[in-house]
């Protein structure tokens, strides 16, 4: 058996980096997205950086999760979401 403490413990607060097309309502719909997962998610606390080019919207949101079961479901949501390209 080993005594290995788990790479993350929960409840913790976990940064999530968002990447989609510089688009109206991708911001807000990230954050509403988050909000499902943590009510007291604070849009005013996204991180978000424009590409050199101006077509992609990257965007770093810190949640708070219960269990490494809802950390996998957050990100499956973010995922399929259809403004969202990658999730990191």
């Amino acid at each position: 058996m080993s005594d290995a403490k788990p790479l993350l413990e929960f409840p913790c607060r976990f940064p999530i980096k968002v990447l989609g097309e510089h688009a109206d309502g991708f911001r807000e719909a990230v954050a509403y997205v988050a909000r499902q997962f943590d009510p007291d998610f604070d849009e005013a606390a996204i991180e978000q950086r424009v590409s050199r080019g101006g077509h992609y919207l990257g965007l770093t949101i810190t949640v708070q999760v219960a269990s490494r079961e809802q950390l996998d479901e957050l990100y499956r949501t973010l995922t399929t979401h259809p403004m969202v390209r990658v999730v990191l």
